[in-house]
Parts: C-alpha cells; structure tokens; sequence
C-alpha cells in the first residue's frame, strides 16, 4: 500500500521559516546545494517518522480565516503545553486550542510564521 514517504512547507522566506522549525521541534535543516530547497531531516531513521523539504511559496500565503486547502502534518511532541508556549514565543499563532481526542492524546493546531498549518500531538492513552 503506498504510504507518504516526505512532506513539503511552503516558505515566503525560507530561512526564516527554517530557523523556526529548527527552534521549535529540534529539527535539522540544510539548504540543498544550490538549489532553493532545504532538506529537513526530522529525527533518527530507526524511529517513525518522515523527512521533508522546505522550499519558497510560488504565490501568496494563506490567509486568515482561509479554510485548509492542503494536507496537514501532525508532530509527536513530549510536552504540548511547552511546544505550544515555545510555538508562540517563536511568532506562531493558535490556529485550533488544546483538545482531548479520546483513547489518542492532546491535539493542537498552529499557523507557522508564515501561516502554514501544524498539527501537535501529545500522546496519551487516557485523554478525554
């Protein structure tokens, strides 16, 4: 069964938007030779999880109030209420508040810097 095996963030200003991603989730990212792309390696290969790419917005970023229109990653975070105050620190915005998704965990969505949406989650087997 084909499965996603990278993810992509559209960037106004890529550097920016890579320096935030790096402060905020601990990720490591490079530009690609002369490319304007910049690999993100997201964690360890023997854990779950996918790499992606950052590149520059090729039109106008999301808007306020604008419904999604894009697929939405969600992260694994330790501490949800930490990332989040981490997130806003760093110029997200809240996009949807913590909820309890029962039998799953904590769930939050952020508007990056750039309006980008992301999901975090905090695991938790007995949330709700």
């Amino acid at each position: 069964m084909p499965r996603v095996v990278h993810f992509e963030i559209h960037a106004t200003e890529p550097e920016r938007l890579s320096r935030f991603y790096a402060e905020l989730l601990g990720w490591k990212i490079q530009k690609w030779g002369e490319n304007p792309y910049w690999l993100i390696d997201s964690g360890p290969a023997d854990q779950p999880g996918i790499n992606g790419g950052l590149l520059p917005r090729r039109g106008a970023p999301p808007t306020d109030g604008q419904s999604v229109n894009a697929f939405v990653c969600t992260v694994e975070v330790p501490d949800l209420d930490g990332t989040l105050a981490r997130a806003l620190e760093l110029g997200a915005s809240t996009a949807l508040p913590k909820m309890a998704i029962p039998g799953v965990g904590l769930l939050s969505y952020i508007k990056d810097p750039d309006g980008n949406i992301l999901g975090l989650l905090q695991p938790e087997a007995r949330a709700g």
